[in-house]
């Protein structure tokens, strides 16, 4: 049986470091939530299953924009069980689908950020393609281009990192719903999927990504994801 692929969208963040008193993913971009348009370009992918948007237990935004989530279409399905942490919330998540639905130990999780609202899904059939028949899964990611410094932690630079074999890590990130859980449960301190699976041992696949899918930080973020969203 071919094996399902579920697409998990962890948006349970504040967006303590945007500076703004409503959290970023429902900051608007040309009239609609910036997760939104997230979720139009996962719901376009027709190998995706199942998109699970992981809240926080206290989002009372969400509700607010239901008029926005009937455009994205029938795949969309919430969980209310967001953690203090990224791994907390994805393993939540993947719990929540887990007693909702009947998931194979070899089905995918798709894992992407929420913050990321210009990811094409032509980049998501790609990254499928890459992936389908991998024994471990792994992520999109962009070769490091910059040079690279790190500082002695008073603003001064200590030494030039040479940037050969240096990827940055973007989403989505795909992995079987086993695997990843096991990984999550041994590395609940991961800052991306990816990392968890790394400490268990196993090495996953880099995918070439795409500048143009920037993960929305600071407020000058915002003004790159409408510049590239309008350009589509």
């Amino acid at each position: 049986m071919k094996s399902k692929i579920l697409a998990l969208v962890p948006a349970a963040g504040t967006g303590t470091r945007f500076g703004d008193s409503l959290p970023k993913q429902y900051l608007d971009i040309d009239g609609h939530p910036l997760i939104f348009h997230t979720l139009k370009a996962l719901s376009r992918v027709s190998r995706i299953d199942v998109i699970s948007v992981v809240l926080s237990p206290d989002d009372n935004h969400w509700q607010n924009y239901l008029a926005d989530w009937l455009l994205v279409g029938g795949k969309l399905s919430t969980a209310m069980v967001g953690g203090n942490s990224r791994s907390e919330t994805i393993a939540n998540g993947l719990s929540a689908l887990a007693v909702r639905l009947s998931i194979d130990a070899n089905d995918w999780i798709m894992v992407h950020d929420a913050a990321r609202p210009c990811i094409r899904a032509e980049l998501i059939e790609q990254f499928i393609d890459e992936l389908e028949n991998d024994r471990v899964g792994g992520l999109l990611a962009l070769p490091v281009a910059d040079t690279i410094k790190r500082d002695d932690g008073n603003l001064r630079v200590e030494k030039t990192v040479p940037r050969e074999n240096l990827w940055r890590a973007q989403t989505p990130q795909m992995f079987r719903f086993a695997l990843l859980k096991d990984a999550l449960a041994g590395c609940p301190e991961a800052t991306d999927e990816a990392q968890a699976i790394e400490v268990l041992g196993h090495q996953p696949k880099l995918v070439m990504g795409d500048s143009a899918n920037l993960k929305v930080t600071y407020a000058h973020d915002m003004k790159l994801a409408r510049m590239i969203l309008r350009d589509e």
